[in-house]
């Protein structure tokens, strides 16, 4: 228990995908602008990250391992994660259209977002069992929400701020994720020690 405990205090705190691994800058800049919107892909994003990790653990254990493959991983965990976000990007065209539109490119982006296929091949690289997979990828995703929700909020408020103008724009919101990636290295520290 103790195991998962910091399994998920690091992929949401300690080792944040986004402002400590630096992967999936790409949607966390591109979706932050709304919170609306920003909450939407955080969904999107764990749910892939957690079904993409479930079923790639599976397909490395009893698939790619037992016929020595293990040399295709890179290329079948994609067309996992490619996969799953077609079933998501098909859901919330049926359920959901409004936000899909809101998502816009970004929603087929989580298919090459870099978060996601990391997280699958490190829980590879860890040796995780199927529960400390899971845990860690829903986790990762709760992580990168996290982080996505406190940047798209900031951003917000950052609009209705006096900014000179040299600064307006992406200027800005790369200064405020390097503070919100600042912010969250304290965790380490916190939590570095157990």
């Amino acid at each position: 228990m103790e195991k998962l405990l910091l399994l998920i205090v690091s992929a949401v705190f300690v080792n944040n995908f986004v402002l400590a691994r630096f992967l999936g800058i790409c949607p966390f800049l591109g979706v932050s602008k709304r919170i609306s919107t920003a909450a939407g892909m955080s969904g999107a994003v764990m749910f892939v990250m957690t079904l993409a990790a479930m079923v790639t653990w599976v397909l490395q254990h009893f698939v790619l391992n037992p016929l020595q493959i293990g040399y295709l991983q890179t290329i079948v965990f994609i067309l996992v994660i490619a996969s799953l976000v077609q079933l998501v990007e098909l859901a919330l065209a049926k359920f959901s259209p409004t936000l899909q539109a809101a998502l816009g490119i970004y929603l087929p982006l989580i298919t090459t977002n870099c978060a996601v296929l990391g997280m699958a091949v490190l829980n590879i690289q860890n040796d995780h069992s199927f529960l400390e997979t899971t845990v860690f990828a829903l986790s990762a995703g709760a992580g990168f929400g996290l982080a996505l929700l406190i940047f798209a909020g900031m951003r917000e408020r950052l609009d209705l701020a006096l900014v000179p103008e040299p600064m307006k724009g992406t200027g800005l919101a790369l200064v405020t994720a390097a503070l919100l990636s600042l912010a969250f290295m304290g965790f380490a520290g916190l939590f570095g020690s157990s």
